[in-house]
């Protein structure tokens, strides 16, 4: 790997097996497990059900659930009935999940 050959350093990546029904979702994670990868990745719009069942699908697999924030805005900025950032990070991990991406502290493409 020409990266890892200039800095010395071991690459990953996070695969998204995001998809639109659960099945969809467990083929490609299966197939990241069989070839190594220790990281699974999923957005947060799959919804809290399916990320459950993705949490209990990670730990018998031995691999890390990771969690895109992708769709949190929707209800996370809405001032008067919206849900914090901080509340969704916080279900995400009574859910199972290991990891979360939370994106900068400034914003979106600020700073």
């Amino acid at each position: 790997n020409h990266a890892a050959g200039l800095t010395g350093e071991v690459k990953r990546h996070y695969i998204n097996a995001t998809g639109a029904i659960m099945e969809d979702i467990y083929e490609p994670s299966d197939f990241r497990a069989e070839i190594g990868s220790i990281v699974v990745l999923i957005d947060l719009v799959i919804g809290y059900t399916a990320i459950q069942s993705m949490a209990l699908w990670a730990r018998k697999h031995d691999v890390l659930l990771h969690i895109h924030r992708a769709g949190h805005s929707a209800y996370s900025r809405q001032k008067n009935h919206g849900m914090h950032f901080r509340v969704i990070c916080k279900s995400m991990r009574m859910s199972g999940v290991d990891h979360i991406h939370s994106g900068t502290v400034v914003g979106k493409l600020e700073g």
